[in-house]
């Protein structure tokens, strides 16, 4: 109750702070805005409820791209984790290239992969999990170098083979490393899904909130961000809850 107490009397004062400035239009006069363009939550709220269809329609688009564009994240960015664990070589050669890849803002690669690739799903899984990619990856491969040296010198001495000793050491061991990863990257996906909807879509928050944007529709544009907030906040949850289901221990 604690830790969702806390952060729900935060977020209510914080909502009530924001309808008093937006009801009163100090912050528009305090932005040098026009009051429309500062909705109040219950105008975000009057706007979620009577566009609540066309918000859960385009909701669902972006969180199946942001599920899959996660889901492939995560398997390769394992698999390449673990190929640079097992190879010392590879990891000093690819490793540096990994950490200077972070370097390329993803919103400028999406417009190349739209050109490639043209509008249709592929190039925004590529966008997601390019973004996710990096910390699944090194999280990943630093769990598995966490493991016991003494515990893998047992292995050894139990004459355990070099995949035993991945599976029934080094990998239970990178599993709550994993986990953080993961919900760093699931968070992101999220913007990743709206970067990826941005430059080039029909369909999808993203492609909602820009065509609100340009028609000043802000109390829509404001109730589509909560709802993209909602998502990264409930897809958290669900790791966390995977989490403590499968890696007791920690």
């Amino acid at each position: 109750m604690r830790r969702v107490l806390l952060p729900a009397l935060v977020l209510v004062a914080l909502v009530g702070i924001w309808e008093g400035v937006a009801r009163w239009d100090t912050a528009a006069e305090a932005l040098d805005l026009k009051p429309y363009l500062v909705p109040a939550p219950s105008e975000v709220a009057e706007a979620f409820w009577g566009d609540r269809g066309l918000i859960a329609d385009n909701a669902w688009v972006t969180l199946r791209e942001v599920v899959l564009g996660f889901a492939l994240a995560l398997a390769v960015g394992i698999a390449f984790a673990i190929v640079l664990h097992l190879s010392p070589t590879l990891r000093r050669a690819f490793y540096p290239l990994l950490v200077a890849s972070q370097a390329v803002p993803v919103i400028a690669v999406a417009p190349v992969l739209v050109v490639w690739y043209g509008f249709g799903l592929g190039p925004k899984l590529a966008i997601i999990a390019l973004i996710c990619f990096f910390p699944i990856t090194v999280n990943a491969l630093d769990g598995l170098r966490r493991a016991d040296p003494d515990a893998i010198k047992m292995m050894r001495t139990l004459d355990a083979s070099r995949w035993q000793t991945l599976t029934r050491l080094e990998a239970p061991t990178a599993l709550p490393f994993l986990f953080s990863g993961a919900r760093i990257a699931v968070a992101v996906a999220v913007i990743g899904a709206v970067f990826a909807e941005w430059t080039g879509s029909s369909e999808g928050l993203g492609f909602l909130i820009q065509n609100d944007s340009a028609s000043l529709a802000t109390a829509r544009m404001f109730a589509s961000i909560a709802v993209l907030a909602l998502m990264a906040v409930g897809l958290f949850a669900v790791l966390g809850a995977i989490e403590r289901r499968f890696v007791r221990w920690h």
